[in-house]
């Protein structure tokens, strides 16, 4: 790998690493005050045991040579510990092996929607090593491991044998999450007290303007080096953000008169998600177009889910499910031949074959991962009870496991005993200044000092 290429992925590794916190804002912005601090936890919770899982033997499951040359699943003895990947060979290959940690560890902060407000954090913990083994490994293989003849290695059956298109994961990362964190929610049940309003709406678009940040180098990085891909790739998620923006809140103001800033960060996120799947595959019009209608149908997918009161708290399902479905199905229609991957979508003539190699993708992607989720979580639900109290949920999720508040609304020691001695002047001043005797009622000493500590638990 040239140098140039070399500064490019650790350029993307670090744009990529900014999509943790982005994330934790994002949700933690749409959740109630109570709820935040616990959504951060889990969303960097899923970093540390992801990293953990991979470096020991998550990467040979997922782009080791396949057991048995059957295309299901890497060896997860081949780079145990990465053992053999510290000679510097010119390869890039644990550049490469740190990028994949970062794909598989926001696989699984996603998935964090469907829990939110009410699932223990050990538990939270544990599901994430069981999800990354079980559920993200064997899929990430399936379309992230390419054979190469030349060494012999057989690669994952989605991208060798059946030959589907998927830039950067919008099977693997998206749908995947999507349709766990939908299982993971059924599971749960709905937040006793109900959903909450989001409590710090800037917080959420600081966090969604985190996010597409770290998707330049999320899309970018996946070209694999400082090339005219990487260039195309960024140029088009740009783009697709753009339309999402427009798609969601056209469809906000058509449906109830009034766009929203919760709206055009939910587009946002929508149209970078659609555009994942595609962004070498449909010209720079086109992905304006993927963004725009991956985020209408992300926001009839948050109707939908609403309708039939499944709490997946943060729509992970809507926005990355539905909208990454929305971008493969967008390539296998109207892919562009002049963009880089030369796939030219079925309605301007392309091959028919695509008709059935994307939508077999989509299927196997959803069915495998809310299956493997629902099974992971009930068994988790029937050994020990993954779900905080009631008592616990009702004081806040945050108070209860963490013993920490996010806001802090107690004045400081020197302005509350200035307040306090205003306060007795004021009522001094009352007392002289009254023409008779007799009880006075006076404004209450310090009330601004004995505010709560923390804000209103939702």
């Amino acid at each position: 790998m040239e140098a140039a290429d070399i500064a490019w992925i650790l350029a993307a590794v670090a744009l990529v690493a900014l999509m943790f916190p982005g994330l934790a804002f994002l949700y933690g912005g749409m959740l109630g005050s109570g709820q935040v601090l616990n959504m951060f936890m889990m969303v960097m919770g899923s970093l540390a045991v992801t990293s953990v899982v991979y470096v020991i033997y998550g990467h040979g499951l997922v782009l080791g040579d396949s057991v048995g040359g059957l295309g299901l699943i890497g060896n997860p003895l081949e780079f145990a510990g990465f053992s053999n990947l510290l000679v510097n060979d010119g390869s890039g290959s644990l550049l490469t092996a740190g990028f994949y940690i970062l794909f598989a560890a926001i696989s699984l902060a996603l998935v964090a929607s469907g829990a939110a407000g009410r699932m223990k954090f050990g538990a939270w913990l544990l599901f994430g090593v069981l999800w990354v083994t079980l559920v993200y490994a064997p899929l990430a293989h399936w379309v992230f491991a390419f054979d190469d003849p030349e060494t012999g290695t057989v690669g994952g059956w989605l991208v060798n044998t059946v030959g589907m298109h998927d830039f950067a994961g919008g099977t693997a990362v998206h749908m995947n999450a999507g349709a766990s964190g939908l299982a993971l929610a059924l599971v749960l049940g709905a937040r006793r007290s109900g959903a909450t309003r989001p409590h710090n709406l800037p917080l959420t678009l600081i966090g969604a303007g985190m996010l597409m940040i770290g998707w330049l180098g999320f899309n970018g990085g996946t070209a694999g080096g400082a090339n005219f891909l990487a260039s195309y790739v960024v140029v088009t998620s740009i783009l697709a953000a753009a339309g999402g923006m427009l798609g969601f809140i056209v469809v906000e103001r058509v449906r109830h008169g009034r766009p929203t800033l919760l709206g055009l960060a939910t587009g946002l996120i929508a149209g970078l998600v659609g555009i994942t799947p595609a962004a070498d595959a449909v010209s720079p019009v086109g992905a304006i177009a993927v963004g725009f209608l991956a985020a209408a149908l992300a926001a009839w997918a948050i109707s939908w889910k609403s309708h039939h009161g499944i709490d997946d708290s943060l729509d992970v399902f809507a926005v990355h499910g539905i909208a990454g479905i929305a971008g493969a199905f967008f390539v296998m229609l109207f892919g562009s031949a002049a963009a880089p991957a030369g796939v030219q979508g079925v309605l301007l003539g392309g091959d028919l074959s695509l008709l059935w190699r994307e939508p077999l993708a989509v299927a196997v992607t959803l069915v495998w991962s809310f299956g493997l989720t629902w099974l992971i979580a009930t068994a988790m639900m029937k050994v020990h009870d993954i779900r905080i109290s009631r008592e616990d949920e009702d004081m806040g999720v945050d108070r209860a496991i963490h013993a920490e508040t996010a806001y802090e609304l107690r004045q400081s020691t020197m302005f509350g005993q200035a307040a306090r001695r205003a306060d007795a002047d004021t009522a001094a001043d009352r007392k002289a200044a009254a023409p008779t005797p007799g009880p006075i009622s006076s404004p209450s000493v310090g009330a601004a000092d004995d505010a709560p500590t923390a804000s209103t638990a939702s």
